[in-house]
């Protein structure tokens, strides 16, 4: 079942082919609810809500002396108030006496601040007295015997070194949004305000199928016309890259009995299958036939350099939704652009995340490159660093980039060398040194 307009002449543009393949494209429905350190790199498919205010209670921010701030008035380096110490509050334990006028009780990081006292007193601000009243020494840490009494050497206001309750997290707020990826930090935050379990998506599990003659498995002897596999390693790294599950179906040879039956496979066992090779208009490029035999094909030959053969289309799946076929072109380069503009999208939308595109920069092209007419090109290019690692830009902002090597369809050097893609419009034949580009970071 072949749609009649995409296999007109007219190449489809960058926006019009992002608009296919993610039209009607929802997140996955399986979810499942973990602890929230097992759930790390997964996608939330609900917000996560905190069971307990973080932090639970008053607790002192400071080693030093929980004190009635009204009783340190007036105290100075040179007439400090003297506070009788009645007890102390270790970290993990509550006080067992409260606070009363010219009392303090020595107090540590984290410890709850007892009863009666609305400050704390850092340690460096008071001198320890013995009780043969002898003054130890300023300063000093908060450990060893229990002092008698203490020095307050400033005036310490209500709430000083006090972490107020719920200070930085209120019981029953969002912490975490769906659709953001569990990073270490919302792991921290979720298990320190008392949240068990966080629920998330299944990672949607992507076939990929190598093709070609020519193509071999790592190992095997290339003889006299072989090429060693780069694309299905590649594609398979950019789909474990991008969040989700990658299924090997291994290389077909350009025939299309060998091509249908591991699509089928494919569509049976993924979310997804991706073809490299075969989507051309070449004598053994089998890919487009197998795709309308075990599906439908909805575009073909998109305005983008590299890549512009580029198949998408459906499987469908007996109660069950239908697979998404994704056929991108054997050059390798031309293969990890197009996922990247088509394929990376439609996988994040899939898995859940609530941004689907790589961060996107102005820059300013330092050499000339030149592309295709009425095509989108994207280019590989390096970002110009300071001595210290960090990005160069100009005084407007823009990021100084140059060629990360030949640019044709086949070099995967430049590719391991870029940073990022620039990208020149259909309207212009290239660009000079100065012109501005519109950047597409590769990181992440």
């Amino acid at each position: 079942m072949t749609a009649p307009a995409a296999r007109g002449d007219r190449l489809l543009s960058v926006e019009e082919a992002r608009e296919q393949v993610l039209t009607g494209l929802s997140p996955l429905d399986d979810t499942r609810a973990v602890a929230p350190e097992a759930a790390l790199g997964g996608v939330l498919a609900e917000d996560v809500v905190a069971g307990v205010a973080l932090p639970p209670w008053d607790n002192s921010a400071m080693d030093g002396y929980a004190i009635r701030s009204a009783d340190t008035a007036g105290a100075s380096e040179e007439a400090p108030v003297r506070l009788a110490v009645v007890g102390e509050v270790p970290a993990g334990r509550a006080a067992e006496v409260r606070v009363g006028p010219g009392e303090a009780l020595r107090i540590a990081t984290g410890a709850p601040v007892p009863d009666g006292a609305d400050a704390v007193v850092p340690v460096e601000q008071t001198t320890p007295i013995d009780a043969e009243g002898a003054a130890g020494a300023r300063g000093r840490d908060a450990a060893g015997p229990l002092p008698a009494a203490c020095l307050v050497h400033v005036e310490v206001p209500p709430g000083g070194s006090i972490r107020e309750v719920g200070s930085d997290i209120r019981a029953g707020v969002r912490i975490a949004e769906a659709g953001r990826v569990v990073t270490p930090a919302v792991v921290a935050l979720a298990a320190g305000s008392g949240v068990t379990e966080v629920r998330v998506r299944r990672r949607p599990v992507v076939a990929v199928l190598a093709t070609g003659d020519e193509v071999r498995s790592p190992g095997e002897p290339l003889g006299s016309a072989g090429i060693p596999d780069a694309n299905g390693p590649g594609l398979r790294s950019l789909v474990r890259a991008a969040g989700a599950e990658a299924l090997d179906l291994g290389i077909a040879r350009d025939e299309l009995d060998d091509v249908r039956a591991r699509l089928r496979r494919g569509i049976d066992e993924a979310d997804a299958v991706i073809v490299s090779g075969g989507v051309s208009v070449g004598p053994y490029d089998v890919v487009k036939l197998a795709f309308d035999e075990v599906g439908r094909m909805e575009l073909w030959r998109v305005a983008v350099q590299p890549g512009k053969p580029f198949a998408f289309g459906h499987a469908e799946r007996p109660g069950r939704p239908p697979a998404l076929l994704f056929g991108l072109p054997g050059n390798p380069v031309s293969s990890f652009v197009t996922f990247d503009l088509f394929v990376r999208p439609a996988l994040r939308r899939l898995a859940g995340h609530r941004v689907i595109d790589r961060p996107a920069d102005r820059g300013v092209m330092l050499e000339a490159a030149s592309k295709s007419a009425g095509r989108r090109a994207f280019i590989r290019v390096i970002a110009e660093r300071e001595p210290d690692g960090r990005v160069a830009r100009d005084g407007r902002g823009r990021v100084r980039v140059s060629l990360a090597g030949g640019q044709g369809s086949h070099v995967l050097s430049a590719l391991v060398a870029a940073d990022a893609l620039a990208v020149i419009p259909e309207s212009v034949a290239g660009v000079v040194p100065g012109d501005e580009v519109e950047l597409r970071w590769l990181e992440g």
